[in-house]
C-alpha cells in the first residue's frame, strides 16, 4: 500500500509538470518550428525580400579578400574592368572602397526568428535555446510517467519511442 502510494505521487508530480512546461514550450514550439521550416530554404529566396546595400570597405582588395570582407553567399567576381570589380550582385570600387550590391534578408517575423534558431554561444539570446532544450529534454523524460506501466500506452509508448530513436539513428548514418 505504501509502495502504491510513493508511484502515484511520482505519477501525479511528473504529469502535473509534464503538463505546466508543455504549455510554455507550445509559443516557443511554434516559433522554433516557422523558422526552422524557413531556414530549410535558405539557399533561396523564400520569404526573403532584396534589399540594396550601399558602403564603403578597404580600397585594395582582391578578388579573394573582397568575397572575404562581404560575406555573401555564392560569391563571385564576373569580371574586373580598371578600377571596378563586378560580381554576381554587385560591383567594387578598388580604388575609393565603395560597394554596392543586392542582399536578399528575411522578411518579418521571420528575421527576428531565425536569430533564434541561428543564434551561437557568444551571443545572450542562445540562453534562450538552451533552456529550451531543457525544456524539450524534461518533456521527453517526464513523457515515460504519462501511462502506468504494464498498460497499453505505456507498451505503445515504448514501441514508438524506439521507433523514433531508430529513425533518428538511421538518418544520422544516412547522411
Amino acid at each position: 500500500m505504501e509502495q502504491n502510494k510513493k508511484n502515484k505521487g511520482i505519477y501525479c508530480f511528473m504529469r502535473t509538470w509534464h503538463r505546466v512546461f508543455g504549455y510554455l514550450a507550445i509559443g516557443i514550439t511554434l516559433v522554433y518550428a516557422l523558422s526552422g521550416i524557413v531556414l530549410n530554404y535558405r539557399n533561396t529566396n523564400f520569404m526573403k525580400a532584396e534589399k540594396q546595400v550601399e558602403r564603403t570597405i578597404t580600397p585594395g582588395l582582391t578578388a579573394e579578400e573582397l568575397g572575404t570582407a562581404l560575406r555573401l553567399p555564392g560569391f563571385k567576381v564576373i569580371e574586373s574592368t580598371g578600377d571596378i570589380v563586378n560580381f554576381n550582385s554587385g560591383s567594387y570600387n578598388s580604388v575609393t572602397g565603395e560597394v554596392n550590391y543586392s542582399s536578399f534578408e528575411y522578411v518579418f517575423p521571420f528575421n527576428k526568428f531565425s536569430k533564434l534558431h541561428k543564434s551561437v554561444s557568444s551571443n545572450g539570446l542562445h540562453l534562450f535555446g538552451v533552456i529550451y532544450g531543457i525544456t524539450l529534454l524534461f518533456l521527453a523524460v517526464s513523457s515515460y510517467w504519462m501511462h502506468k506501466p504494464g498498460t497499453k500506452h505505456y507498451k505503445d509508448f515504448f514501441l514508438y519511442g524506439g521507433i523514433g530513436i531508430a529513425a533518428a539513428i538511421l538518418l544520422l548514418i544516412l547522411i
